[in-house]
């Protein structure tokens, strides 16, 4: 019980940094945007329990994506509404609260990561390359294909 007390008081700094970053960002002054990080907070509370009390080795993104894919289906009793309701919510200012933490985590774990040795940087490096070159790539491809330039 007192993991999901903790996992709640994380998820909702992060969604009071969300809601902050949407009305600064985006200026999203709605407070529909509440509903949605009410129904976003339970879908992560959703999965990271199952993956704590599920005796199947599946990550927490796992069931959460599962979940958040199953709820916003056309045809699952009130899709509709918690499509409505996250819509108010801009991605990148749901990203930049979990992108900061993770980048703190990493930053406080620095000396564990120096102990993986110099290949993990090279490694580390090259996915980043690659993964900027992949999301360039992909930009290109279909901001082309939609005649945009």
């Amino acid at each position: 019980m007192r993991k999901i007390i903790d996992w709640t008081l994380i998820l909702l700094i992060f969604a009071g940094i969300t809601l902050l970053g949407n009305m600064i960002g985006y200026d999203i002054y709605s407070w529909g945007a509440v509903p949605g990080i009410l129904v976003l907070i339970l879908i992560a509370l959703a999965g990271m329990a199952m993956e704590e009390y599920i005796p199947v080795n599946i990550p927490a993104v796992g069931y959460i994506a599962l979940i958040g894919i199953i709820i916003s289906l056309p045809g699952f009793p009130g899709s509709e509404q918690v499509v409505a309701w996250t819509n108010d919510i801009e991605l990148l200012a749901i990203t930049t609260p979990i992108l900061a933490y993770a980048g703190i985590s990493i930053g406080r774990n620095w000396a564990d990561f120096a102990k993986m040795g110099w290949k993990s940087i090279v490694v580390a490096i090259l996915v980043f390359i690659g993964t900027f070159l992949g999301s360039a790539l992909i930009a290109e491809v279909v901001l082309r294909i939609q005649g945009i330039i």
